[in-house]
């Protein structure tokens, strides 16, 4: 059997979706920025003071841009069913299906779920997975449970890097095999990885070309068992 389809681009989505037609992809999961937040912070989490202590520094991008209207048509125009995380900041009214990520953050400071809208249904759905700093679920199945083994969690990108798991329940839950998917704002990467893991064909954009480096060398790593090292490319068998 062949490899699913797995093609990024280092584009504006919007130049990208002028040219598809409509209803040409399954389903479109997209993350785009709401406000500019984090990455104008240059680190996740709190705001910069000569006392506070960076956890975790991200370069900052100038390319990300809070969508319009015009994005979110595009993207219904595009596609037959459609994921669009962050819709309760956007000025936009989008069909009443729900879904709601729940973090599992505790006392966290960082808000306790992520709300998506969808018209894949009219009803609400939750998934639970922790995601809180080095706090991560343990499995799509157990991800209310912290991953015990710290070396096993997924190494953040991305200032609002979602994980995989997350993903990988939507592609579990509402994707067949061979079936297209677009994520408009690709950002870290991790649907594409759930998305080649599940042999779904899969497109993204991304328009920072930071980001988008940083993406595709996850990915290779990820997925492919390949590595860039000193300029020399290895797999995973090479290295021992």
């Amino acid at each position: 059997m062949l490899p699913p389809c797995s093609e990024v681009f280092n584009m504006d989505c919007m130049e990208y979706m002028k040219s598809i037609p409509d209803k040409y992809f399954d389903l479109i999961v997209a993350d785009p920025p709401y406000f500019s937040g984090p990455e104008r912070r240059a680190f996740y989490g709190k705001a910069v003071s000569t006392t506070s202590v960076a956890r975790k520094q991200y370069p900052v991008s100038d390319k990300w841009k809070v969508p319009t209207a015009e994005v979110f048509d595009e993207i219904r125009r595009i596609s037959k069913h459609y994921i669009v995380w962050g819709c309760n900041y956007f000025d936009y009214v989008f069909d009443h299906g729900r879904i709601v990520w729940d973090k599992c953050n505790g006392n966290s400071s960082f808000s306790d779920c992520e709300i998506a809208a969808t018209n894949l249904f009219d009803s609400v759905r939750m998934f639970r997975f922790m995601w809180n700093g080095m706090l991560q679920g343990k499995s799509i199945a157990e991800g209310h449970i912290m991953q015990g083994d710290k070396s096993k969690n997924e190494f953040r990108i991305h200032p609002t890097q979602k994980p995989v798991a997350l993903y990988g329940w939507i592609f579990q839950n509402y994707c067949r095999g061979g079936q297209k998917v677009l994520d408009t704002h690709l950002g870290s990467g991790s649907s594409r990885i759930a998305a080649y893991r599940m042999g779904i064909d899969f497109y993204g954009c991304e328009i920072d070309k930071t980001y988008f480096d940083a993406s595709q060398k996850r990915f290779l790593k990820e997925c492919l068992g390949v590595e860039v090292i000193n300029g020399r490319t290895v797999t995973q068998q090479s290295l021992f």
